[in-house]
């Protein structure tokens, strides 16, 4: 009897230790994959930023202001710029405040 149950624990040991390597590979495997996929997202993101920075980036605006737009686009003041808002059927206009000020 005493035997048996040693044979009995050593395969349950077996079975148990055989079921959990390869759940641990399983999701060794899917962590692997996961990270992977995030580098290349990293990669795209970095690609798209720098992409973004070099386009809008003060002397590029400028280019392309000149190259499409001529003489459509003016300067403005940031203080000449006002707020609209329409409540009850009537116009009210307030003055930009900045956010900092």
């Amino acid at each position: 009897m005493i035997k048996l149950s040693v044979i009995f624990l050593i395969f349950s040991l077996i079975l148990t230790t055989a079921l959990v390597k390869n759940s641990t590979k399983r999701i060794d495997d899917e962590i692997f994959t996961t990270k992977e996929h995030i580098r290349s997202l990293k990669q795209d993101f970095e690609s798209m930023k720098l992409e973004n920075n070099y386009l809008s980036s003060a002397e590029k605006l400028n280019e392309f202001q000149n190259l499409f737009f001529d003489e459509e686009l003016v300067k403005k003041d940031i203080f000449q710029i006002n707020m609209i808002k329409l409540t009850n059927n009537q116009v009210i206009i307030k003055q930009f405040k900045l956010i900092n000020d």
